[in-house]
């Protein structure tokens, strides 16, 4: 039996997004509130010993890496590690595909970004053969177990697709080719991708059905606009990060205060 596609994780009616803003200057005003408003809640995350795992999958070309950038563009390099996730090494392939990950979970009062990440075992793997069919099958539930144990463990879970139409990759691997500081950027493996791009919307569907999970939902990003990509990721991640937690700075502890009177003596 087919499985069922809800609309909401059907990558062919993402709603189309146009930039809203009044200009340029209007769109980094808006980036750059986000930005600070990210600043305050790692702030809080670090006083609070608080740990979040930010997931980024999505199309090549649809730019996580942009979005990643502009996210932590405000952030002290100190609470936050990226990881970018490719092919496992040798010493990696002898163990089981989630080992890596648990090598790479954020410490108390930081955040780890992935850039792709446990998710390749029913994406690349699955479409390009490099798994078995039993193996990736049974990783959705290994992965909805492996996300529960994190956030049973206090840890948020923020996981986000970004999709663009197959024009708009296109166009973005062009621009790659024929600049000479952006080829690095483009390899074989993209152009093998892009001519199985159907096998890779149907395991990326399935994905969201089988692991959006009510501690660690899908959400998924309409990319064309790169703008409102953007602003799209870091109000959801925002947003995401500061539910339930407290904002604001910390008291000052009266103790400490008297101790850096002593020690700072009088004003000016």
């Amino acid at each position: 039996m087919a499985l069922e596609i809800p609309d909401r994780f059907r990558l062919d009616r993402l709603p189309e997004r146009q930039p809203r803003f009044a200009d340029k200057a209007d769109y980094e005003k808006t980036q750059k509130a986000l930005q600070e408003r990210m600043a305050r809640i790692q702030f809080s995350y670090f006083w609070q010993g608080l740990r979040a795992v930010i997931v980024f999958e999505g199309w090549d070309a649809a730019g996580k890496g942009g979005a990643i950038r502009r996210m932590t563009a405000e952030l002290d390099p100190r609470g936050f590690h990226v990881w970018p996730i490719s092919a496992p090494t040798a010493d990696e392939q002898g163990r089981h595909y989630l080992w890596r990950f648990w090598q790479r979970l954020p410490t108390p009062g930081s955040v780890a970004i992935f850039d792709r990440s446990w998710y390749g075992r029913v994406l690349v793997e699955r479409v390009e053969g490099l798994a078995k069919r039993e193996d990736w099958t049974r990783a959705y539930d290994e992965i909805n177990a492996f996300e529960k144990m994190l956030t049973d463990d206090g840890i948020r879970v923020i996981k986000l697709f970004l999709s663009i139409s197959p024009e708009e990759q296109g166009k973005r691997l062009r621009e790659r080719l024929e600049k000479p500081w952006k080829r690095w950027k483009l390899t074989p493996d993209d152009l093998r991708a892009r001519a199985r791009w159907d096998e890779y919307v149907a395991a990326a569907q399935e994905m969201f059905v089988r692991t959006s999970t009510p501690a660690a939902p899908w959400t998924l990003i309409p990319a064309n606009s790169k703008w409102c990509a953007r602003i799209d990721i870091l109000r959801t991640v925002a947003d995401a990060l500061a539910e339930g937690v407290p904002i604001d700075p910390p008291p000052l502890d009266p103790a400490f205060a008297r101790l850096a009177e002593e020690a700072l003596g009088d004003k000016g």
